[in-house]
């Protein structure tokens, strides 16, 4: 892997990269029997597809609707029309924990001297909870949502965020992303990448390649250092 220079700030996507996002599922997974995976996976893919389906349209709605319309289409193919469930994992989801290696990483990042910022899909009132339940509220100098641009990912407005709000250089900012497709995103943009490999996700086959692919956010300090 080819090392990482003269970055200036380490911004991170939140869902799947920093927060748990099938920690909802996962918790109430006895009740849900056998569909807990399954419904938490299809909840995802809808969620992301939506925003996606939802930019091309011209038709934007914040990341909490987007949060439920998914919800609601996994739980029906699912065949569970309980609306305290509903209700539970909405919840479940505002208030996310984060993964195990995301704290120390950022204690690290900032202790060396990095601007830390989280660019995400996320309606503002969700990163905000998220943060503040996780515990992570003082590592994170920028939360930024794409609220800001009215777009969603992997549009080039969103990632323009990033080099506004922490005045570094798109060449001088350190991504971190969880999901393929918004390292693809990021790294046409120009930044340079770390895809956190967390699912065993293949490359996509799309422009804008990671500089790096990690297996834990506990690799990423020693690659920027």
């Amino acid at each position: 892997m080819p090392p990482f220079s003269n970055i200036q700030a380490c911004v991170f996507d939140a869902y799947g990269t920093l927060f748990d996002i099938h920690a909802p599922a996962a918790s109430i997974a006895e009740e849900l029997g056998d569909a807990a995976r399954p419904l938490s996976d299809l909840w995802r893919r809808k969620q992301l597809e939506y925003t996606w389906l939802r930019s091309l349209m011209g038709a934007h709605a914040d990341f909490w609707q987007l949060t439920g319309d998914g919800l609601d289409y996994a739980l029906e193919v699912h065949g569970i029309g309980d609306a305290d469930i509903r209700e539970r994992l909405m919840n479940l989801y505002e208030n996310l924990e984060a993964y195990p290696d995301a704290g120390d990483t950022l204690t690290r990042l900032k202790e060396a001297g990095y601007t830390t910022a989280i660019l995400s899909n996320g309606a503002p009132s969700m990163l905000s909870s998220a943060i503040r339940h996780s515990g992570l509220a003082a590592l994170i100098d920028h939360p930024i949502s794409i609220e800001d641009a009215g777009i969603y990912k992997p549009s080039p407005r969103v990632y323009q965020l990033a080099v506004e709000r922490t005045g570094a250089r798109p060449e001088e900012i350190c991504f971190v992303s969880a999901n393929a497709w918004d390292v693809a995103g990021s790294a046409s943009f120009g930044f340079q990448v770390a895809h956190l490999n967390r699912f065993g996700q293949p490359p996509e086959r799309l422009p804008g390649k990671p500089k790096a692919v990690i297996a834990s956010l506990s690799e990423l300090p020693a690659l920027i250092g």
